[in-house]
């Protein structure tokens, strides 16, 4: 993979023609089952905002179910444009979470955000602060915030300190590990890098928040099936 940008295009490429979506996201959910997850962020280029029909609609909802697997959020950027479609989407995949990031005037996101019934939890890519990022909840009335922790480190934020700060905020947590802080975003298996991810469990727990944690790694030059289901054993450890 080329950067995100590029893995972006490709999966939308890829998921969009109705005639071989079935097959493409059974083969998706066959792998996540098999690695032993049984929810997942619906990736906004699994079911996309600027092409998902009825009809993939019911595909999805029928491979979802038949591999016993819920949707925590859909993940989908969201702007003025696409943000009743991302909201449409979501109700339609068992979810009232939106867990992404967020571009656009945020009152008008909460607005149609409310009146759909969902919550947009801003997931921190572009936003440098936590401070960056209540603001822009504040502004929404009812947005929220989705932690990610390796976004944090690469912006030479301690993920822990902003956990603590958003605090009542957040709504859904990605953890991810990063190389270094500053560009590039590289992420690696928790422990290889500059997050201490059980330290951000612990401040989870501080603040109260009991939704669903994502193990989240992209590498752009390897499968990281394998890396994914020992982080999520060592997760399962940490909380037992």
């Amino acid at each position: 993979m080329h950067g995100w940008g590029h893995g972006d295009r490709a999966t939308n490429e890829a998921f969009a023609p109705l005639e071989t979506y079935g097959e493409r996201l059974d083969a998706l959910l066959r792998d996540i089952r098999a690695l032993g997850f049984e929810a997942v962020d619906l990736w906004g280029a699994h079911l996309g905002p600027d092409w998902a029909t009825d009809g993939h609609i019911a595909v999805a909802r029928d491979a979802l179910a038949r591999h016993g697997i819920d949707v925590s959020t859909y993940a989908a950027w969201v702007g003025p444009g696409n943000v009743e479609r991302c909201a449409e989407l979501a109700r339609a995949v068992g979810t009232s979470l939106i867990g992404a990031g967020v571009s656009g005037d945020p009152a008008e996101i909460g607005a149609v955000a409310r009146r759909h019934g969902v919550v947009v939890a801003i997931e921190n890519h572009p936003e440098r602060s936590p401070r960056e990022l209540l603001a822009k909840i504040e502004a929404g009335g009812g947005l929220a915030a989705t932690i990610d922790t390796g976004w944090w480190a690469t912006h030479g934020v301690d993920p822990v300190a902003a956990i603590e700060e958003v605090g009542a905020h957040v709504r859904h947590v990605h953890l991810k590990d990063v190389r270094q802080a500053g560009e590039p975003h590289e992420t690696c298996p928790w422990g290889e890098g500059i997050v201490d991810v059980p330290a951000c469990i612990a401040a989870l727990g501080r603040i109260g928040y009991a939704g669903a944690l994502t193990v989240e790694h992209e590498p752009e030059d390897h499968d990281p099936s394998g890396e994914l289901r020992a982080m999520r054993e060592r997760l399962e450890g940490w909380l037992a």
